[in-house]
């Protein structure tokens, strides 16, 4: 056989299989197929907010509105599919499954995003800031939305039960600080990760708390989360790990026997990894094994 015929009968063989696996690859429109549904999506009117908020819901397998059974609640914030609710999700499914048994059935509401400079922040007195970000310093009115409309929209709508955790990254560790501070009753736990309390050059960790003796009644359980994430984006320098550290001892301070504080430092992880780590240590660290285990 000819060079030029070796050539030629290569190349009807690459075309042949191309064209082959051209074929196999395309989709057989003749099998059934059928939606894959993670959740639902519910828009709630607030009136705090002066907006509508979309909120991604999941209900736990075996959900049934008409047995007896109740849920606890995670309220997600950054809780968008394109942000934190799948994967979020996805560790509280697999944190229930009967052969990891880790924490109970649970419905997860992840709150999706408007402005959350807007949402997760005080008022601050740097200038610069103010400057910057024009919309920042009405924390006030989302946490009203929270504890006023969000938590008894849920409530009348889902079979809950009180045990209510909150979960804030980044602004929104700032966020959940804020309320653990001020409204600590708001949430029965709180998983805080990598908090932006350089936030008005941490004016936030130089409160007294005091106040927080009277109102720790119930039990109380706050994880915080940080990674090896140095410095934050403010002029005042501010390193993130010391301040959350400081967190955690500022609440640990407080002698109340109904507070429980864990302070997980993740050197492995940076602020744009640690998220989804934190979060499944926390619920090995809220949900501890029975004794006999």
């Amino acid at each position: 056989m000819t060079t030029a015929r070796i050539a030629q009968t290569v190349t009807l063989l690459l075309v042949l299989l191309r064209s082959s696996f051209g074929q196999a690859s395309k989709p057989d429109h003749s099998v059934p197929t059928k939606p894959f549904v993670l959740g639902v999506i519910q828009e709630i009117q607030s009136t705090q907010l002066a907006e509508k908020r979309t909120l991604n819901i999941y209900l736990p397998e075996g959900y049934n509105p008409n047995d007896t059974i109740r849920y606890p609640v995670i309220y997600l914030l950054d809780g968008s599919a394109d942000e934190d609710f799948i994967h979020v999700v996805g560790l509280v499914q697999f944190n229930t499954f009967p052969w990891v048994n880790r924490m109970p059935k649970t419905i997860v509401v992840g709150i999706a995003n408007t402005d959350r400079r807007r949402d997760f922040t005080y008022p601050t007195t740097q200038e610069k800031d103010k400057q910057q970000y024009k919309t920042a310093g009405q924390s006030a009115k989302f946490i009203a939305f929270l504890g006023t409309e969000l938590q008894p929209y849920i409530n009348k709508t889902y079979k809950t039960t009180n045990a209510k955790t909150l979960i804030g990254q980044s602004l929104g560790g700032l966020l959940a600080t804020e309320i653990v501070t001020k409204k600590p009753s708001l949430f029965t736990q709180y998983i805080i990760i990598s908090p932006s309390l350089w936030w008005d050059n941490g004016s936030l960790l130089e409160q007294k708390t005091d106040g927080l003796q009277a109102q720790l009644t119930k039990p109380l359980a706050v994880y915080i989360g940080v990674g090896k994430e140095g410095l934050g984006p403010s002029d005042i320098p501010h390193v993130m790990e010391v301040d959350a550290n400081r967190l955690a001892e500022k609440l640990t301070a407080i002698k109340n026997k109904n507070i429980r504080v864990y302070f997980d430092y993740l050197p492995q992880e940076n602020h744009a990894t640690i998220t989804h780590q934190a979060i499944f240590n926390a619920f090995r660290l809220l949900y501890p094994p029975p004794a006999d285990k």
